[in-house]
């Protein structure tokens, strides 16, 4: 497994309850400020084998990467169960929500 991978796999864990963190937001954690997409791929293809918490990672705009249907649904409602409120527009309010992990890994 490649060392981005690695870190991007732990900063996600590290997720708490009730916070989101977003796919830049974890690139420039794990040391690649341009790796966004590379995020994204390590969550589809990583979620299921590391047991992810892969709902609580979202977009810059603080809305749920999957356009409407049944994996926005999911994603929505485990956020919702773990008490984050979205607004009338579908998007979250990253100051309060978002987890601020300043510690690179």
């Amino acid at each position: 497994m490649q060392p981005f991978t690695e870190k991007v796999i732990k900063i996600i864990k590290n997720i708490p309850r009730g916070k989101v963190m977003t796919y830049g937001q974890i690139a420039r954690l794990a040391g690649s400020p341009r790796g966004a997409r590379q995020v994204v791929r390590i969550l589809h293809n990583q979620s299921e084998k590391h047991q992810l918490p892969w709902h609580r990672v979202v977009n810059g705009k603080g809305e749920i990467g999957f356009k409407d249907g049944d994996l926005h649904d999911i994603q929505r409602e485990l956020l919702e169960n773990e008490g984050i409120h979205f607004n009338i527009n579908k998007r979250l309010d990253l100051q309060e929500f978002a987890h601020e992990s300043s510690q690179q890994i």
